[in-house]
């Protein structure tokens, strides 16, 4: 299957939940601005908190505004199969991870996760077609995934990252406000998982940090630092873009591990 093939067929099965969220609900969403006529107001200012900081709380959706090379794009959702494809000089592989990426590219896939209903990686998260709430509360910042309704915590009570913290899908984060952007640090990555859908690899000792502004109402900017020194020569920086999804909710999203129609996409990919 080729990489242009191969990309619409996850991308339409992972943006089946993406149109019905809009629609699971329906319920005005409290508090958010609107404008004489009534539609949704993103343009407004930042909501905040009672201690005066920004609240990143809301529905939100992957907006790619990194511009297509000439010809347009191959694909929709271009960072969730390559996070770093907008990089100018491309990623700063150690020698041999480029080469894993390539490998990792060919089809059937069969090691990727999301092939296997598996769990992605806190940094692949932000890059599904699909949704993602934010809930803020005082020493806690909670995100509610849409895919296989995984969750991740984000400590915001004053608490260090652990030295040596158990290995997990989304690491060990804690995070602190500079101003109006709240900073995650995180670690303790479960080796071996990959950070987008091209196989970009990230191991056990990956630094990450993650550093969130909601730049107006409807829209949230997230900054993100790769330092991994067993898979990257220095550390490398991308942004993200989200969107408010206004008057929605999470729908339920569920891929179990040994799902039986993941067969018969793997032996469709073998017969190509």
């Amino acid at each position: 299957m080729g990489r242009s093939r191969w990309c619409w067929t996850v991308v339409i099965l992972l943006l089946t939940s993406a149109p019905l969220s809009a629609q699971w609900v329906d319920y005005p969403t409290p508090g958010l601005p609107r404008t004489l006529e009534g539609k949704p107001n993103l343009a407004a200012p930042a909501p905040r908190t009672s201690d005066g900081k920004p609240d990143l709380s809301g529905v939100w959706d992957a907006q790619d505004k990194v511009p297509c090379a000439p010809g347009g794009c191959t694909c929709p959702a271009q960072q969730f199969l390559n996070i770093a494809w907008g990089l100018k000089d491309g990623l700063p592989y150690r020698p041999g991870m480029g080469e894993l990426a390539k490998a990792r590219q060919q089809p059937p896939k069969v090691d990727e996760p999301l092939t296997r209903c598996l769990p992605v990686g806190a940094v692949e998260r932000h890059t599904l077609p699909t949704l993602r709430k934010i809930v803020q509360a005082p020493g806690l910042l909670l995100i509610l995934n849409e895919y296989n309704l995984s969750y991740r915590q984000i400590f915001t009570d004053g608490r260090p990252v652990p030295v040596n913290p158990k290995p997990t899908w989304d690491g060990y984060s804690s995070g602190k406000w500079d101003g109006d952007t709240m900073v995650v640090e995180s670690a303790g990555f479960r080796d071996g998982n990959w950070l987008d859908a091209f196989g970009d690899p990230i191991t056990d000792a990956a630094k990450v940090t993650e550093r969130f502004r909601r730049v107006d109402y409807g829209h949230l900017e997230i900054e993100i630092t790769i330092d991994d020194p067993k898979a990257y020569t220095r550390p490398w920086t991308f942004k993200l873009n989200q969107v408010l999804v206004p008057d929605a909710d999470l729908l339920e999203f569920i891929c179990h591990e040994g799902e039986k129609d993941v067969k018969h996409m793997l032996a469709g990919q073998d017969a190509k």
